[in-house]
């Protein structure tokens, strides 16, 4: 297995794009203390190749990852062609995921929340640097040691969490 030390973003591309691009940003501030290792660098999927291209392309993002982070937004939930697949591969493929509320919501929406991964082990967060940051920083050692324990459904940050990162 190839080491993995991306991260993958999956997000609605038609409504939902501007916040992927606000991580990026926020990566290339260096008033923030926030990064990542964006799997979409790897390759180029574009929208006019073929459904098989595309997703052949986003598996190997996805072999090439360590974390998936599923920006949650109004119609993500109804999204199945690609936003439903990539979350099946994550699953698959046993990668910690962070369900990430851009609206601000610090705990699993279940009006929002995409049904394939409601009931699983998954951090949900709002959309803010420091507390992504801090999910793509320790999410995965929790993750691997809640699946040791058997322990599944949605997780989410306690207020101390937040206060501490001065939320």
């Amino acid at each position: 297995m190839p080491y993995r030390n991306k991260t993958y973003v999956c997000f609605d591309g038609d409504t939902d794009i501007h916040y992927y691009y606000l991580m990026r940003a926020w990566r290339q501030n260096d008033g923030l203390s926030f990064n990542f290792f964006d799997a979409h660098d790897l390759n180029t999927a574009r929208d006019t190749s073929l459904t098989e291209s595309i997703k052949r392309q986003l598996r190997e993002r996805l072999k090439n990852s360590k974390i998936l982070v599923v920006l949650i937004g109004e119609k993500t939930r109804y999204l199945y062609r690609f936003v439903r697949w990539e979350m099946e591969q994550a699953l698959d493929l046993d990668l910690p995921i962070v369900g990430v509320n851009l609206n601000r919501l610090r705990q699993q929406d279940p009006s929002r929340c995409p049904p394939v991964i409601r009931d699983k082990l998954v951090v949900h967060v709002s959309f803010n640097a420091a507390i992504l940051q801090h999910a793509l920083e320790n999410w995965p050692t929790t993750h691997l040691t809640y699946q040791r324990q058997n322990r599944s459904g949605p997780h989410y940050y306690s207020l101390d969490v937040y206060n501490g990162l001065g939320l």
